[in-house]
């Protein structure tokens, strides 16, 4: 099972504000839905939680692991089906492919969780939308980690709307 981190980021690394997206770009959406739809994802519980706020549900046809460090944390009941806890990136890893052999597990977020999984090389792919701007933010992604050529390989360049796609493979 590979692990794809999928993220849009500002130019200055910025991924959020106060638990949400600080632009809104609808090919961005589109992308991340086309990538992730039928595949297991794996989130942080407050990411989790901004998904609740925005949808009012879990993101359809994707099972859920969603790390937190709440030992008695659990999904709502009504989504109890779809949706898992995990104590660890490794932990939802296993599970994941237990339950998907053969699938990949998007990495969809937040800031700590792509921090960890990057840093502890589980990473194995970053579909990455580099949006134009510069936001002001409080959430941050480790973008200068991803400019090691040693380490990654930017590959795949498509020029969005206000953004630029991209994806980027770690060298193994």
């Amino acid at each position: 099972m590979a692990l794809v981190a999928v993220v849009a980021v500002a130019t200055d690394g910025v991924i959020g504000l106060n638990n949400a997206m600080p632009w809104h770009l609808p090919e961005d959406l589109r992308r991340f839905k086309a990538l992730t739809q039928g595949h297991p994802v794996l989130m942080g519980r407050k990411t989790y939680e901004s998904i609740l706020a925005q949808l009012g549900k879990p993101l359809p046809g994707r099972p859920h692991w969603v790390i937190t460090r709440q030992p008695d944390w659990a999904a709502a009941a009504e989504h109890a089906a779809q949706v898992r806890p995990a104590a660890s990136l490794e932990a939802a890893m296993a599970e994941a492919e237990q339950s998907h052999p053969g699938r990949d597990l998007m990495l969809v977020g937040g800031a700590e969780i792509y921090g960890r999984a990057l840093a502890s090389d589980l990473v194995d792919r970053v579909e990455l939308t580099l949006v134009h701007a510069e936001p002001p933010g409080d959430a941050f992604f480790p973008l200068d980690s991803l400019r090691d050529p040693q380490r990654w390989q930017w590959e795949a360049e498509t020029p969005g709307e206000g953004c630029t796609f991209w994806t980027v493979r770690r060298r193994r």
